[in-house]
């Protein structure tokens, strides 16, 4: 047996979760017993968090039969893409039916980067006021925001600044913390969050760039790092963050190498040498054009 992931306070939420968090878009489009068994393979690894989302395909349909029997194992969170109120609440009703649960731990506003959706989804009839009021109905404990893209540091802080959200998620690996201001950002999102003790995930770990016409071998939208010695340094860096989670890959088959890397962190973290050296070889880039 691998030895467990180490394990973190999620920030206020009282539940100490392992560092490699399941990104369930890995379950989009596998049968029930692919997704059964990749579920199983969480349980090796200790891994007690799963977040999940209704444009995932088919994942959340296939978490609620495995749920059933691991529930009170596993802090469950999922999303909600809808920027109204009425939509959003009727999104909640209908990922608690697939994930055949009364509640969830974590709801997200999902992708929340482009103004004119912030300004609808933070309004008095908003996606934000309808999952405060499912908060408060006991449907789900906690609300977090998600995003992608070099401006989503910069429009967590406004967010921040509008609402105490318990969770945040955004891309980081190691193309996107050279960027001198997207690192800039995300250092000032960290920051704070760590002094309101609000939870930091983390995404695109082992995102190697954009398929670019090469043949499509896996799961994800974007090209993945793919041998275990590179996964192990991308996946090592992130984790060198305190008090910061990783969202593990969306493609079944790459899934246990993830686990295995976060399974054997040491102290000795990669170093900015071993870093560019992992670029420079994998010919890794950017998943979002030039950056900012």
């Amino acid at each position: 047996m691998p030895d467990p992931i180490e394990r973190r306070p999620f920030g206020r939420t009282g539940h100490n979760s392992s560092f490699a968090l399941f990104g369930a878009a890995a379950l989009k489009n596998v049968d029930q017993s692919v997704a059964d068994e990749t579920l199983d393979v969480l349980l090796e690894y200790g891994v007690n968090h799963i977040d999940t989302a209704p444009r995932y395909g088919l994942a959340e349909d296939r978490i609620g039969p495995w749920m059933a029997g691991h529930r009170k194992d596993f802090f469950l969170a999922t999303k909600t893409g809808e920027r109204d109120g009425a939509a959003a609440r009727e999104e909640l009703h209908r990922s608690l039916e697939r994930l055949r649960v009364d509640s969830v731990d974590l709801i997200q506003l999902h992708a929340l980067y482009h103004p004119d959706h912030w300004d609808r989804a933070m309004g008095d009839d908003g996606a934000l006021a309808a999952l405060v009021d499912a908060r408060k109905e006991g449907l789900v404990r906690h609300i977090g925001v998600t995003g992608h893209g070099w401006t989503i540091a910069a429009m967590h802080k406004r967010s921040l600044a509008r609402f105490d959200f318990d969770s945040v998620l955004l891309p980081l690996n190691w193309v996107f913390y050279k960027n001198e201001t997207y690192q800039q950002e995300f250092n000032e999102v960290l920051d704070l969050c760590r002094q309101r003790n609000i939870a930091v995930q983390t995404i695109k770990s082992i995102a190697k760039g954009p398929w670019a016409g090469r043949e499509e071998n896996y799961n994800t939208w974007y090209e993945p790092l793919d041998t275990q010695a590179d996964i192990d340094r991308a996946v090592h860096w992130v984790q060198s963050f305190d008090n910061v989670f990783m969202n593990t890959v969306g493609d079944v088959t790459l899934l246990p190498k993830v686990l295995d890397a976060a399974s054997r962190y040491t102290s000795q973290v990669p170093t900015d040498k071993d870093m560019d050296a992992l670029q420079s070889e994998s010919r890794q880039s950017s998943l979002f054009g030039l950056g900012v």
